[in-house]
């Protein structure tokens, strides 16, 4: 049997990646040493993956800033808006695809950013346009299989599959469809192919998660086309073909019969498709089976015992030389290293497995499989007592949750009145204007602050030094906002790490990392909870600052929380009861600071759920139940309240229109989203479902460090105003205001607020 992976985190163990890019945007390094450090990053990736033993070790699977983006770059599927920038300053075009640019005279927009699949990963949106031509322009698959070369490691290049590519991307024209131009696409990959080929490639992995989707009969039929063209033309090549995330499913018999020499099943999400394949009249023994055995999305330990029966399994009636053994998907969306946490509760390390023990794992099942396996067997037992123990754990088990979460009522998913009664409460209690302006929570969090916070952590600030320092923060960012006229403040959210974990912190049932860090976009990372046990609330998590904050003004101040299906989805959630068993746990304790802040005298509680919409499943016939509890486990955290408290949800970065009818179930009396990188179009699905609640489209997008202009705003605005009663109209940004410099942030807010002003004065004189 062969050992492969699909891709490794590529941040570093310390965030290097991260770190070096934003000295790199700051002007603080040149390219080189960005470029040193990436160097050295890769090169720790494949020399672990070497010395643990590893057949086939990946490469291409880094990225300065995501992996879609690169293939962008790799195809010459470069917008037109970026032609004033020299192709031969291949970063400077690179990162202003990424998150715009503005500088000297040019002055361009990013593209679009969605999550990958139902992950927290954020891609970069290909952009297409009728007849787009494509050339082979960024070398760097070619680059990085001779890197490693140097190294004496021979690698299976990772590609996105084309179908998946275009599929992924959209249109930015009417009149064709995307996979319209597969036949423009292919003969740029027969040309990386054959660069590769020339280099001696043995293998090279096709990424096609696309499989796991219902496709259509045009979608499957490129399928088919595509790797037929590719075995036509390079019969010697080995094909590695990955579907991941779900099933096959309706896919199923398609991809049995494509001529590719290995097929990687994700047996984590779907270990019946196993019984399917074996069963299938269309397998070919001789086709190699990848079993993805071992968890890429989740961090805890692999249970040996039920793997090799697995693997076992499929030995019944194929060859090992024809089986390899792999993660379920790239590790990307995993921590580096267990090894470097030396604070977590020895009781839970023990059940855990980061990208470094993973890998282990995929080892150790190989080996405990060959006949001379005797110095693996205590692997075996140690796998298995840990996977005892956890089950028999008392940290896991609350009885009083359990019993609260059997005792749930209709009526506790259920507001009092239905939203046209509320909003004319609210609106007499609130005395807000027409286009209320607003921010989605946070502001800069700038290294003065996290510096603080550090310093609070390791005991060299005392409980009311710190609080000091948080409090006059807060009472600067409330100046400044009542100084520009926003309508509704925040309190800013200095004291917080991230909108999950600060949460986590101070609910039970959640463990913390300190290295457990892994990419959501970019130079992004966040450090997932680990959602181990029962969740309840010990305490309020949230009041005293917001109080605070409502206490130095009399503008309406935001009580910021996230939701419950955000907390689940941005967790490293326990894989022992059912999720949304889960998820109402968490529901119910973020009820109860609702409850709390309402009593604290808040009018406006906002409760994020910008992972609703990645938390539905790839196929269809498993949205129904999804939604069903999703939606009623935001209801439960936001029906404890009066008409008149106003609530609040933020989603950001997804595709509404299969799901609005659920977003409109959740019964948010204002909703904000982000529309301005797609210049408005993620506000069709609302307008075309006519949603019935106030809502608030994006007007900046906060993920560029440039400031729109007020002549952006407004015309963004006025393309809302074209399409939605004036009445139901918020003002705000795309998104939350941490990763920005104080400087972008007030130039850009002010331009927000004259915007909203302007509009409102053209609403008088039209009266």
């Amino acid at each position: 049997m062969k050992t492969t992976l699909l891709g490794l985190p590529r941040i570093g163990k310390h965030r290097e990646l991260k770190k070096a890019c934003e000295a790199f945007w700051s002007g603080k390094i040149d390219e080189a040493a960005l470029t040193n450090t990436a160097t050295e990053l890769k090169k720790q990736n494949w020399l672990l993956q070497k010395d643990l033993g590893v057949d086939v070790i990946p490469s291409n699977d880094f990225s300065f800033y995501d992996q879609v983006l690169d293939a962008c770059l790799t195809f010459g599927c470069i917008p037109k808006r970026y032609q004033s920038i020299e192709k031969s300053n291949y970063l400077e075009l690179y990162f202003a695809m990424a998150r715009g640019l503005q500088k000297d005279n040019i002055d361009v927009t990013a593209m679009e950013m969605t999550k990958w699949f139902d992950t927290n990963y954020h891609y970069i949106v290909p952009e297409f346009e009728k007849g787009q031509t494509f050339s082979f322009f960024s070398k760097k698959i070619i680059k990085e299989y001779q890197e490693a070369l140097n190294l004496g490691i021979k690698t299976k290049p990772v590609l996105i599959g084309p179908v998946t590519f275009l599929l992924q991307g959209k249109e930015k024209e009417d009149g064709f469809h995307r996979l319209d131009l597969l036949d423009n696409l292919l003969p740029v990959y027969f040309e990386i192919i054959e660069a590769l080929t020339r280099l001696d490639v043995e293998y090279i992995q096709f990424d096609e998660p696309c499989l796991a989707l219902n496709l259509s009969e045009k979608e499957q039929l490129a399928i088919t086309k595509t790797y037929h063209a590719i075995a036509n033309k390079f019969p010697k090549l080995k094909v590695f073909l990955a579907n991941y995330f779900d099933c096959y499913g309706d896919n199923l018999d398609l991809a049995l019969q494509l001529p590719v020499d290995t097929l990687h099943l994700d047996l984590v999400r779907c270990p019946s498709q196993l019984t399917d394949i074996l069963e299938s009249k269309h397998y070919n023994p001789k086709t190699k089976l990848s079993l993805g055995i071992v968890d890429g999305r989740n961090i805890w330990k692999n249970d040996f015992e039920k793997s090799l029966k697995i693997i076992e399994k499929a030995h019944t009636k194929i060859a090992s030389e024809n089986l390899w053994i792999a993660p379920s998907c790239s590790l990307l969306h995993t921590p580096y290293d267990l090894n470097l946490e030396t604070t977590l509760n020895p009781e839970i390390k023990q059940w855990l497995a980061f990208a470094h023990q993973k890998i282990e794992e995929i080892i150790a099942l190989k080996n405990l499989l060959s006949d001379e396996n005797d110095g693996y067997l205590h692997l075996y037992e140690e796998n298995k007592l840990a996977n005892i123990r956890r089950r028999n754990s008392k940290l896991i088990h609350n009885d009083a949750v359990k019993s609260r979460i059997s005792n749930l009522k209709p009526s506790d998913s259920q507001r009092k009145h239905q939203f046209p009664i509320r909003q004319g409460k609210q609106k007499e209690a609130l005395q807000l204007p027409y286009y209320p302006t607003t921010t989605i929570g946070s502001f800069p969090q700038t290294k003065t602050v996290r510096g603080w916070r550090l310093k609070f952590k390791k005991g060299l600030l005392s409980q009311q030094e710190y609080d000091v320092l948080i409090a006059n923060e807060i009472e600067d960012s409330i100046r400044f906002q009542e100084n520009i006229g926003l309508d509704v403040l925040v309190h800013g959210e200095f004291e917080r790490n991230d909108m999950v974990e600060y949460f986590g912190e101070k609910l039970n049932g959640f463990a913390f990392s300190n290295y457990g860090w892994v990419q959501s976009y970019g130079s992004r990372c966040v450090k997932p909870p680990i959602l181990f046990g029962d969740v309840s609330r010990p305490q309020p998590m949230t009041v005293k600052w917001s109080e605070y904050a409502q206490s130095l003004t009399d503008i309406p101040v935001k009580g910021m929380l996230t939701g419950p299906v955000t907390i689940l989805q941005w967790s490293f959630v326990r894989n022992d009861q059912p999720r949304e068993t889960t998820c109402n746990q968490i529901a119910l304790a973020i009820r109860d600071e609702v409850v709390d802040l309402e009593n604290s005298g808040l009018k406006i509680i906002q409760i994020d759920e910008p992972a609703i919409r990645e938390g539905l499943p790839l196929r269809e016939e498993a949205w129904a139940n999804y939604l069903n509890w999703a939606v009623k486990a935001f209801r439960i955290s936001a029906s404890g309240v009066q008409d008149e408290t106003q609530i609040h949800t933020h989603m950001c970065y997804s595709e509404f229109n299969d799901i609005i009818a659920s977003i409109a179930a959740m019964d948010a009396d204002v909703i904000t989203i982000e529309t301005s990188r797609s210049e408005m179009e993620l506000l069709d699905a609302f307008v075309n479902f006519k949603y019935p609640n106030e809502i608030g489209p994006g007007v900046y997008d906060i993920h560029s460090p440039r400031v729109p202009s007020l002549e952006e705003i407004e015309h963004l605005l006025v393309k809302a105003k074209n399409v939605l009663p004036k009445d139901h109209i918020w003002v705000n940004p795309d998104c939350g205001l941490k990763t920005r410099d104080w400087p972008e942030t007030k130039e850009a807010l002010k331009n927000l607020v004259k915007a909203a002003k302007k509009l409102r004065a053209q609403e008088v004189e039209l009266v």
